[in-house]
């Protein structure tokens, strides 16, 4: 059971890390300051899809975690 626990905690983090690699466009103190300007606008389609996966990769990770350290 536990060997399956970390395996999926493996599993979790390099899609959490994907995910957030994905929605990261472009980071910069420039592209911060100019986003600031501008009027929000909501998520829409893939990004909206990509933003709630990416949330329940978080949860997923931390109940994992969790996991770990009562089993282990």
């Amino acid at each position: 059971m536990i060997k399956f626990v970390k395996i999926s905690q493996l599993v979790v983090s390099t899609l959490l890390i994907v995910l957030v690699l994905i929605q990261s466009k472009s980071s910069g103190l420039s592209s911060t300051l100019k986003s600031s300007f501008n009027m929000y606008r909501s998520l829409r389609g893939f990004e909206k899809i990509i933003f709630i996966t990416t949330i329940i990769a978080g949860v997923l990770l931390i109940v994992n975690s969790l996991l770990i350290v009562f089993l282990g």
